[in-house]
C-alpha cells in the first residue's frame, strides 16, 4: 500500500471537504471537456451541412450512431476499469491502481483493433441494415470506414480520459480535449474544400481529421502523464501488468458488460428509431441530425454529474466513507435539475438560429428541426435524474438492474410508444417517444436508488468490525446456526445489543 500522490500528479482526494464543492470541481472541467467535443462535433456538423449538402449531413448521422454501437462493446468495460482505479485509489493502493490499468489497456487495445477490422469489413452491410437513405450511402460508407481504422486511437484516448477522472483528475482530460478540437477545427475545413496544398477530400475528410487531432491528443496526454508521475503510469518494471491479471479482468468483465450491454440496448433502440426516421425522408433525416447537435448539449450536464458521482462514490466506497453518499447524489439531482434546465431553457429560445447555422437559415428541415426539438428535448430533466442514480450505484457494481431498468425503458415503453402511437399521431409518436422513455427511466432508476440491493457488500466502519468480532467470539463453536444468524453485509446497522439478544435466544432455544 502506498500513497497514490506525488508532486506533480494532478488527482484528487474525493473523500473529503464540502461535498457540493468537490462535485463542482470535478464536474466542470468533464462538463467543459463535454462541450468542447461536443463544439467539435457541431462545428463538423456545420462544415458538412454548409458545404457538402443534407445528404452529407444524413450520412454522418448513420455513421455515428453505429460508430456509437461499436465504442458500445468496449464502454462498459473501460467504466469497470475506471470505478476500480477509483476505489483502489481510495484504498490508497497504488500497486493496485497499476494493475488495474495495465489490464484494461492490455485488453481494449487488442479489441479495438478487432472491432476496427470488423467495422470496416461490414460496414456497407450495416448501411443496409439501417435503411441509410440512397442518396447518402456512399457518403455514409466512406466515413464509417474512416472512423473505425481510427477506433483504435479513440477507444484508447476515451480510456485514459475515464482512468485519469477515476483518480479524481478531470482537469488533464479537459486540456488534451481542447487540444485535441483545435487540431480538428483547423483541420476539418482544410480537407474537406482542399484549401492550399491540401486534397480536397470531402467527408472523408472531415473523419480523418478527426483521427489525426485524437492521435496527437493522446501522445501529448500520455507524455504529460508520465512527466507528472500520475498514478496510472507504468514503467519499465511495470509493463508485465499489461499481462492481464485474470482476477481484475474477470471483475472487468463480469460487472463492464452489463454497462456495455447498457450502451447497445440504447443503441439498438437508437438504431431502430433511426431506421423509422429515414423513412420520412432526408430533410427528416437531416433536421434530427441538426436536432441530435443540440440535445448533445443538453445532455451535457447530466453526464458529467454522473461521471463526478461515480468517481466521488468509488473512491468513497474505497475509503469506507459510506455516510458521504447519500449526499453525493443528492448534490448531483440538484446540480442536474439547474443546470440541465438552463440548457434546456436557453436551446428553446435560440433554436432557430441555432438549427440555421446546421441547415442554412432558409432549409426547410429548420423548421421539422424545432418541431423535434419542442417535442423532445424536455424529457432530458429527468435523463439526468437517471443517469445520477446510475452513477452513484455501478460505483458498488450494481449494474445488472440498471440494464434491465434500461431495456425496459428503451423497448417496451420508447419503442412501443414510437410504433403503437403512430398509427395516431404520425411523426409526432417518433418525436414523443424519447421523453417517454426517459421519464420511465428515471422513475424506475429512483426506484433502485431507494429499494434495491445496490448498497449491500458495503465495508464495515471500525465501530460495526469490532461488534462483529464480539459477536462471532461470544457464538463460535457453540452453534453451528450463528453464522446464518448474521448478516453478511453492514447494509443494516448490527448494533452490540441485538447481538446480545440474538445469543440469549439462541441458548434458550438450547
Amino acid at each position: 500500500m502506498s500513497d497514490t500522490s506525488t508532486p506533480t500528479d494532478k488527482s484528487r482526494d474525493l473523500t473529503e471537504g464540502s461535498i457540493a464543492k468537490t462535485m463542482l470541481l470535478f464536474a466542470l472541467p468533464t462538463l467543459g471537456s463535454s462541450a468542447l467535443q461536443s463544439l467539435n462535433g457541431s462545428i463538423n456538423a456545420v462544415w458538412v451541412g454548409r458545404f457538402l449538402g443534407e445528404e452529407a449531413l444524413a450520412a454522418t448521422a448513420n455513421g455515428n450512431i453505429l460508430m456509437f454501437i461499436m465504442i458500445s462493446f468496449v464502454f462498459g468495460f473501460g467504466m469497470a476499469a475506471t470505478i476500480f482505479i477509483g476505489q483502489a485509489m481510495g484504498e490508497r493502493d497504488t500497486v493496485k491502481v497499476k494493475r488495474t490499468m495495465g489490464t484494461a489497456l492490455g485488453s481494449i487495445i487488442p479489441i479495438s483493433i478487432l472491432l476496427s477490422a470488423i467495422g470496416w469489413l461490414f460496414a456497407p452491410t450495416l448501411l443496409d441494415l439501417l435503411g441509410t437513405p440512397l442518396s447518402a450511402f456512399e457518403l455514409a460508407l466512406t466515413y464509417l470506414r474512416m472512423i473505425f481504422i481510427a477506433m483504435p486511437v479513440t477507444l484508447t484516448f476515451t480510456l485514459m480520459m475515464m482512468a485519469l477522472r477515476g483518480t479524481g483528475d478531470s482537469t488533464t482530460p479537459l486540456w488534451f480535449i481542447a487540444m485535441s478540437v483545435g487540431v480538428d477545427i483547423v483541420l476539418t475545413p482544410v480537407l474537406i474544400m482542399g484549401l492550399g496544398p491540401f486534397p480536397e477530400w470531402g467527408i472523408f475528410g472531415s473523419a480523418f481529421a478527426t483521427a489525426i487531432a485524437n492521435t496527437l491528443a493522446l501522445i501529448g496526454m500520455v507524455t504529460t502523464m508520465y512527466w507528472r508521475g500520475s498514478a496510472l503510469t507504468l514503467n519499465t518494471p511495470e509493463l508485465r501488468f499489461l499481462k492481464a491479471d485474470l482476477g481484475i479482468l474477470k471483475s472487468m468483465f463480469s460487472k463492464g458488460l452489463p454497462m456495455g450491454l447498457q450502451m447497445i440496448v440504447i443503441s439498438t433502440a437508437a438504431l431502430t428509431m433511426l431506421s423509422l426516421i429515414n423513412r420520412e425522408g432526408v430533410q427528416t433525416t437531416a433536421a434530427y441530425s441538426a436536432t441530435q447537435q443540440l440535445w448533445t448539449y443538453v445532455q451535457m450536464p447530466a453526464m458529467a454529474l454522473s461521471a463526478a458521482a461515480s468517481a466521488m462514490v468509488a473512491q468513497n466506497i474505497g475509503a469506507n466513507q459510506w455516510s458521504r453518499v447519500a449526499g453525493i447524489t443528492r448534490w448531483g439531482l440538484i446540480f442536474n435539475v439547474i443546470l440541465t434546465g438552463i440548457m434546456i431553457g436557453v436551446l428553446t429560445l435560440f433554436d432557430k438560429t441555432i438549427l440555421g447555422f446546421f441547415l442554412g437559415s432558409d432549409s426547410p428541415a429548420v423548421q421539422i428541426g424545432r418541431h423535434i426539438q419542442l417535442m423532445a428535448t424536455w424529457g432530458f430533466l429527468f435523463f439526468g435524474i437517471a443517469q445520477v442514480f446510475f452513477g452513484t450505484m455501478r460505483a458498488n457494481g450494481y449494474v445488472i438492474w440498471p440494464l434491465v431498468v434500461m431495456a425496459i425503458s428503451m423497448y417496451p415503453v420508447r419503442l412501443g410508444f414510437a410504433f403503437g402511437m403512430y398509427p395516431i399521431l404520425g411523426s409526432d409518436a417518433l418525436w414523443l417517444s424519447f421523453p417517454a422513455g426517459m421519464v420511465a427511466t428515471a422513475v424506475m432508476g429512483g426506484g433502485l436508488y431507494l429499494y434495491g440491493g445496490w448498497r449491500k457488500g458495503k465495508k464495515l466502519s471500525k465501530e460495526e468490525a469490532a461488534q462483529r468480532t464480539e459477536g462471532y467470539r461470544a457464538h463460535v463453536g457453540t452453534c453451528a446456526a450463528c453464522r446464518d444468524a448474521l448478516p453478511t453485509t453492514s447494509w443494516k446497522r448490527l448494533p452490540l445489543r441485538r447481538i446480545v439478544r440474538v445469543h440469549e435466544r439462541i441458548h434458550g432455544s438450547h
